[in-house]
């Protein structure tokens, strides 16, 4: 009888056990879950921190390179629109949406990461690559996800809606316009506002509500095997096709910016760059 006891006790002691690993099992599961859901457009970027030597080589582009240059091969200047003025913090505002896996997105980071540094400076700037699978696959470029730029004369709201993260058929969401955004890019970038062949590119950028580009506006394939610290390296030397390529659109893009700023600062918007903004 006795020994029946103790088999039954220890039984008991043995399902308590279980219980309890069970529950445990059951709460991290719930708990672990919880905490991935609530990530939900703040997913795990592709990117990780640019170097400072990176950064201060982009901020540091002699004003000589980009007068040498003028809109070198760039092949897309951007587009004036009529619409209300886009402003933020009592400055115009330039909106970008992009995307990490996105290698025309990749291609114009440069371009616009180099136009912006004429106006304020950067930091927490990330570094990232485009999709492996797609067209220019793994074009090594910057990312603006988590970026902080302060500027004077403009504002700069960057978002960066998928990672380069594959997830099924697409790629894992990073950021979400708000509803005010999404109006403003569903609205002008469809046509009329675009060619319809070119309706709904990214990167989409607007330049306060008097220019937009969609797409890239220099040549992808310019990048292609380079590596970060090469393509900013080659942005430096006028006689380099990076350069022409990349130093010529953010000329593009530093005219138009000009137009929202009064042509302030002089540094920015000298004669090479006022020349370019006569013609958009």
């Amino acid at each position: 009888m006795s020994g029946s006891t103790t088999e039954t006790a220890s039984n008991h002691r043995f399902l308590i056990i279980v219980v309890v690993i069970a529950l445990g099992a059951l709460l991290f599961a719930i708990f672990s879950g919880g905490s991935h859901n609530n990530t939900g457009s703040t997913s795990t970027s592709g990117s990780s921190p640019a170097p400072a030597s990176l950064v201060s080589s982009i901020n540091s582009i002699p004003t000589t390179v980009f007068d040498a240059i003028g809109s070198g091969t760039a092949t897309g200047k951007p587009l004036s629109i009529s619409a209300p003025a886009l402003t933020s913090n009592g400055k115009p505002e330039v909106l970008y949406e992009g995307a990490e896996y996105c290698p025309y997105c990749a291609t114009e980071r440069w371009a616009m990461a180099a136009a912006l540094a004429r106006f304020g400076s950067f930091t927490k700037l990330g570094i990232t690559h485009s999709s492996t699978s797609d067209v220019y696959p793994d074009t090594q470029t910057l990312s603006f996800y988590h970026s902080e730029y302060s500027s004077s004369y403009i504002s700069f709201t960057p978002l960066e809606i998928y990672t380069n993260i594959p997830d099924g058929g697409g790629y894992t969401t990073l950021q979400t316009p708000t509803e005010a955004q999404a109006n403003l890019i569903n609205k002008y970038d469809a046509t009329p506002y675009l060619p319809s062949d070119e309706a709904g590119s990214i990167p989409f950028i607007d330049f306060g509500g008097r220019y937009l580009i969609a797409g890239a506006t220099y040549d992808p394939a310019l990048l292609q095997g380079l590596t970060q610290t090469q393509i900013a390296s080659d942005m430096t030397k006028s006689s380099s096709a990076v350069a022409k390529g990349a130093d010529g659109a953010a000329n593009d893009i530093t005219a138009a910016i000009c137009s929202l700023t009064n042509n302030q600062p002089a540094t920015a918007c000298d004669q090479t760059v006022q020349e370019i903004e006569k013609s958009l």
